[in-house]
């Protein structure tokens, strides 16, 4: 099974058949007093979900684990995006679905959509990837490491993707959507330094990047192979 077979990547989100995955929202990571640049108010995020339900009309969408980023309060702006995000998906048409991540200990305090611990489409599960699924795939998608990669000295959100990387299972892992995750760095990564035990062997997996400018998907050799000339 090709990792990509049936995946259309945009603005740090995939579609697979009829569904939207995005994950890491990390929704309140604004609040934060360490953030060095302005806080949105979550517009930028309800703007993009919308934007990406319009452009590809999905029957479902599922956030892939980490909608929230605090362990501890949820602040009103945070409400009022989970509210945003509910709204947008029933105004559109559009079952809204969260596989909870780590992050999320506070998600039945402001979410009303459904949850699961995973989505099934086909031979595809999808989950945060912060703990090991207990179910079978043929292929995993997940988020939680947050990937990006420097390319000419800049740095970018990219996927990960890899074929049989996983229990003999291709694995595909987001970015985060947020603007606001910096994401890891993972030109030096290790298979210790990554979060995901989804992740076993990152020196097959294929850094993907979206060159949103020229509107086409940037696709990298095996981070193994590649890695040297980063």
């Amino acid at each position: 099974m090709d990792a990509l077979a049936d995946v259309v990547l945009h603005d740090r989100a995939a579609v697979i058949r009829d569904t939207l995955i995005l994950s890491d929202l990390h929704l309140g990571q604004g609040e934060r007093s360490d953030i060095a640049f302005p806080v949105g108010d979550g517009s930028d995020v309800l703007d993009r979900f919308e934007g990406l339900c319009r452009r590809f009309e999905p029957q479902t969408a599922v956030i892939a684990g980490d909608l929230l980023h605090s362990f501890r309060t949820i602040p009103r702006t945070v409400r009022q995006t989970v509210e945003g995000i509910e709204a947008v998906a029933e105004g559109v048409g559009v079952d809204l679905v969260v596989t909870p991540g780590n992050h999320d200990t506070m998600l039945d305090a402001v979410l009303s959509a459904e949850t699961s611990p995973t989505v099934r489409i086909g031979e595809t599960v999808v989950c945060h990837g912060h703990a090991e699924p207990k179910v079978d795939a043929g292929r995993y998608v997940v988020g939680h490491d947050h990937p990006a990669i420097t390319i000419e000295g800049q740095k970018r959100p990219c996927y990960l993707a890899g074929e049989g990387v996983y229990g003999g299972s291709d694995l595909l892992v987001l970015p985060a959507f947020s603007r606001l995750v910096a994401g890891a760095r993972i030109d030096d990564m290790r298979t210790e330094d990554f979060l995901s035990p989804l992740v076993t062997d990152p020196g097959a997996l294929r850094p993907i990047v979206r060159d949103t400018e020229g509107n086409e998907t940037l696709e990298f050799p095996p981070l193994g192979e590649f890695r040297h000339r980063l």
